[in-house]
């Protein structure tokens, strides 16, 4: 299960939006949907997801009907605050396994946040899919509710790397669920992970090229992370497999960015890839840009204009509190000036247009020029007052941050 919650102020129980909460009818709203199943835990993962045997009392065929609950309390919340409901620009439904749910059930929670918010013309709706649950009907009935686009978990092509991450599904099955969303009409991301133990950047190769035979419109590709309280985190702690290697996966990213650029996608986010402008996950622009999203589910995350909050872990603690009419939110945060100043440039400097400068505190502008003789940060943008990232300054991303932060 995911590392504790956020250490923040106590959320009310009526899920009362501060009084002084300026919200902005011009800015882009989107909605998640957490669905916190798995049908096994794989090693690395640090994500709230819970198997069956870890959900105690909580009901997967209820959850649709649990969700629901906590959509039209939030809309009572918006409501009271006198908020005016803004239709979803985009709608994502992450997990977890969001395809063990029966597509009925998924398709029930879609047209609940239809009902309650509306969806903006041309809405991006989302759904995370394991290969293996991806079926042509599945994938129908999921178009016919309104979702645009199925991001399958394609991880990567080799055997033994699918089995160093306890990956299951199998790697077949990849075409198979690519040919059934496209069937329906549905654009295709495929999220692969690179630098698990035993992995080499041939295996790597071989992945990225297995993906692009399946010429999906997006791409994404994180290096493998080592989470604490993982399996795998123990087993390298025992010495049982390699932690990952920082320069083989700064190769594997640099030919990841080669493979993908001479292929026709442009890169948009440090991690993310696509086949033009019109392809980039809208969605997962606006946690990069700061917008407005509201999260549903057992540990999902909000935002509203600066106020953030994060609902309780567990699916059965989750569906108490809402049978009680109360809010599943377990605390928030309100973010001053300055936060949301280090978050922006944290965030928006990943993004292919950057950041403006005048994010920079004036006593940390200095680094810029030191930033640039280094090859992190694009001259000729820090000139025109922004800072975009150079291929190196990507796969030191990190590091560019601290030196621009106080």
């Amino acid at each position: 299960m995911a590392g504790p919650l956020p250490i923040g102020d106590p959320a009310p129980a009526d899920g009362a939006l501060p009084r002084d909460l300026i919200i902005g009818d011009d800015t882009d709203f989107g909605v998640y949907l957490h669905v916190p199943f798995c049908r096994v835990r794989c090693g690395y993962c640090d994500f709230n997801t819970y198997t069956s045997t870890e959900l105690h009392g909580a009901r997967q065929d209820e959850y649709a009907d649990t969700l629901l609950r906590e959509v039209e309390f939030s809309v009572g919340v918006l409501e009271r605050a006198g908020v005016r409901r803004r239709e979803a620009s985009t709608v994502f439904v992450g997990g977890g396994t969001p395809t063990l749910l029966p597509p009925g059930d998924l398709a029930r929670m879609l047209i609940g946040v239809r009902d309650a918010f509306g969806l903006a013309p041309g809405a991006e709706v989302t759904v995370e899919a394991n290969p293996d649950t991806v079926t042509p009907a599945v994938a129908q009935e999921l178009a016919a509710a309104g979702v645009t686009r199925m991001s399958i978990g394609m991880q990567s092509a080799v055997p033994h790397v699918l089995a160093a991450l306890e990956r299951t599904h199998d790697p077949a099955n990849i075409a198979t669920a690519v040919a059934a969303a496209r069937g329906a009409g549905l654009a295709v991301s495929l999220d692969l992970i690179y630098g698990a133990p035993g992995e080499s950047l041939a295996d790597w190769q071989s992945s990225l090229e297995m993906a692009l035979a399946h010429e999906p419109d997006h791409l994404s590709a994180y290096a493998l992370i080592i989470e604490d309280g993982t399996k795998l985190a123990r087993q390298i702690r025992r010495g049982e497999v390699p932690a990952p290697d920082d320069d083989l996966q700064a190769d594997m990213y640099e030919l990841a960015d080669t493979t993908l650029a001479a292929s026709g996608y442009e890169w948009y986010e440090v991690s993310n890839w696509s086949r033009g402008e019109a392809q980039r996950s809208r969605h997962n622009l606006a946690y990069w840009r700061g917008q407005d999203w509201w999260g549903y589910g057992p540990g999902a995350h909000s935002h509203m204009a600066g106020l953030r909050w994060w609902n309780v872990k567990h699916p059965a603690a989750y569906a108490q509190r809402l049978a009680l009419g109360e809010s599943p939110a377990a605390g928030r945060e309100r973010l001053d000036d300055d936060v949301r100043g280090i978050e922006r440039l944290l965030l928006e400097s990943r993004i292919r247009e950057g950041v403006g400068i005048d994010v920079v505190t004036s006593e940390k502008r200095s680094a810029v020029a030191g930033l640039i003789a280094d090859g992190l940060i694009d001259g000729g943008e820090a000139i025109r007052g922004r800072v975009v990232l150079t291929l190196r300054g990507r796969l030191l991303a990190d590091a560019v941050v601290r030196a621009l932060t106080p």
